[in-house]
């Protein structure tokens, strides 16, 4: 069966002894703890290792939030997803909003991504999602899926079972608006409808999909008991221990 997951992503948020404090505060009040989902919080880059190092990295997974698409070589900057898995994490966010819409990352460049991460033993996080306009105008089941088949579909079965997806209607990223669980529930569907199409039934019941737009300890409840949305990927909600927990909790 597949996996509940809550994942943090942090952002470009806290300073590394900042970032180790909410990490070990997270390990403690999860010590002995039984929790009904896989956690992960996706650290800035700087703060990987030292993270690793310092919980208990079977109770928490530890993402990156980008990889490039680059193995190596003279790219200045960059972090590969080789650099990423020596660090000790095992998750990779890929293609968030952010990184689409500031820093103009393609289908195309994306598929490289996934293709690395993949092939340094890291589980990707795929984001997929559409923009207001594009809800709007009712295409947002057009956009899923062609996000889908141009960065995703030319992976084998096998590979593509590797994969957790995140729905962001970007419309709700950081507004305060969140799509209704019904609203949430109708795009999971179709998501996984989708795959099914391409991969057959048993690889999609398998493939976790999680929400991702602004959900919060208020909504997450109601949101995770959808039979289609395995979780969520938080933002500003991550940043605290007490706001954390409670959307672990919600499962």
């Amino acid at each position: 069966m597949r996996k509940n997951i809550v994942a943090g992503n942090w952002k470009m948020n806290t300073t590394l002894p900042e970032g180790l404090a909410l990490a070990k505060g997270l390990n403690e009040v999860l010590k002995g703890k039984t929790v009904n989902c896989d956690v992960i919080i996706g650290t800035p880059f700087t703060h990987l290792a030292s993270i690793v190092a310092v919980i208990d990295t079977a109770k928490i997974g530890v993402a990156a939030e980008n990889v490039a698409n680059k193995e190596k070589g003279a790219f200045t900057g960059e972090v590969s997803a080789a650099m990423v898995a020596s660090t000790g994490a095992t998750y990779a966010i890929l293609g968030h909003s952010e990184r689409r819409a500031y820093y103009g990352e393609t289908d195309a460049i994306l598929k490289e991504k996934v293709l690395l991460t993949l092939a340094n033993n890291l589980t990707p996080i795929f984001c997929i999602g559409e923009v207001l306009e594009e809800r709007e105008a009712e295409k947002h089941f057009d956009v899923v899926k062609s996000q889908l088949e141009n960065a995703l579909f030319g992976l084998s079965a096998e590979d593509f079972s590797k994969i957790v997806l995140a729905y962001e209607p970007v419309w709700a990223i950081g507004t305060g608006k969140t799509a209704t669980p019904e609203q949430a529930q109708e795009i999971h569907a179709f998501i996984r409808k989708t795959i099914a199409g391409k991969y057959g039934e048993s690889i999609a019941n398998n493939t976790s999909i999680l929400y991702g737009g602004s959900a919060n300890a208020g909504n997450a409840k109601e949101l995770f008991s959808k039979p289609d949305v395995d979780g969520g990927l938080i933002g500003g909600a991550s940043l605290s221990v007490e706001n954390f927990l409670p959307i672990i909790e919600a499962f």
